[in-house]
């Protein structure tokens, strides 16, 4: 039985204590949140739950296997490299920590006290994302020419960091899922609308040394709540939608194919065919029961999590270099 703390009962903490209360082999032994209002929730719910405000609380206690972080980003790695340092295994949320150079720490220290550290890209659990990898790993898209996300909503604006660090982890982490190959730059724009000057609107492009292309689009600013990914291959296209209840992803047989015969060389010849759409059966099952699972099953079997540390800092790279190149103008950034 794996015996967890958790850090932080906010929105997504709520949703993390349900999830690992219920999960095989584990419990979770105590609640730490320094606001006092917070840890009455956790209480009324689960009267069984041990409550306190101190972190140290956790990091001494001999009982507690792991921690999982739901805290703010820039307290990622303070409080990851303190449980490590205590021997504790560590659940971080999305993103992985606020730079490279301490997503790499953070690696290493795991590393070399034989602990798990993962990150909760929680999208990569759902059966959406599970059935488009099996698609692309099968050929049935083709060669993949381009992924386009599009994740926009009104707020919620943040006070620690800009929407492509708020919105883009998600979406990157699934690109990053679905193909082997790493980006060699990326260019990335926005604005800040409010006095803070954090950025709530941004686009993001990653460049490959190949014909495929990535673009993500942010917002807090928007009137619409849109969670859409379009992957087009050379044989079909996907619309993962999130934001339907139950079809979620539809295969497009769609396609095209552009003339390159000698004697075409002068004008352009492109056919167009446009067949069926799919709907695939998508397994029902809540990603971050799935997510639970894997973190207490990697501490339980000593296997690599789906999103370990490595999975989480790939995403933190381009996060970085994206914010970079936003404070220059939309410069390119090699990787």
């Amino acid at each position: 039985m794996i015996k967890v703390g958790l850090v932080g009962y906010g929105y997504w903490g709520i949703n993390l204590l349900r999830n690992f209360m219920n999960a095989k082999n584990c419990t979770v032994k105590t609640v730490c949140d320094p606001r006092p209002d917070r840890l009455e929730v956790a209480k009324r719910s689960y009267p069984t739950v041990d409550l306190t405000r101190a972190y140290d609380d956790l990091l001494k206690d001999p009982e507690i296997d792991a921690i999982i972080l739901a805290t703010p980003v820039f307290s990622h790695y303070p409080l990851a490299k303190q449980a490590l340092l205590a021997g504790k295994h560590v659940l971080v949320e999305k993103p992985f920590t606020a730079s490279v150079a301490h997503a790499e720490e953070l690696i290493e220290l795991a590393e070399q006290r034989g602990l798990v550290i993962m990150v909760d890209h929680t999208f990569l659990y759902t059966g959406s994302v599970q059935k488009i990898k099996a698609l692309c790993e099968a050929g049935e898209i083709g060669k993949l020419q381009y992924f386009d996300s599009t994740r926009i909503n009104l707020g919620l604006f943040q006070s620690d960091v800009n929407v492509i660090w708020d919105l883009a982890p998600h979406d990157i982490s699934i690109l990053f899922h679905l193909i082997s190959r790493q980006p060699v730059s990326l260019t990335a724009t926005g604005k800040a609308h409010a006095i803070n000057k954090i950025e709530n609107i941004a686009y993001l492009t990653l460049h490959f040394d190949s014909d495929f292309i990535a673009h993500f689009t942010c917002s807090w600013i928007s009137p619409l709540k849109v969670r859409r990914i379009l992957i087009g291959g050379d044989r079909k296209m996907v619309l993962y939608d999130d934001v339907e209840p139950t079809e979620k992803v539809k295969i497009y047989d769609t396609t095209y194919k552009v003339d390159t015969s000698e004697q075409e060389k002068y004008k352009m010849m492109v056919d167009y065919r446009t067949g069926d759409i799919f709907i695939p059966k998508v397994a029902q099952k809540e990603a971050l029961a799935e997510m639970a699972a894997d973190f207490v099953s990697s501490i339980l079997d000593n296997k690599k999590p789906m999103v370990d540390g490595h999975k989480g800092l790939e995403v933190v790279r381009v996060l970085e270099a994206a914010e970079t190149s936003i404070k220059q103008n939309g410069k390119e950034i090699y990787l």
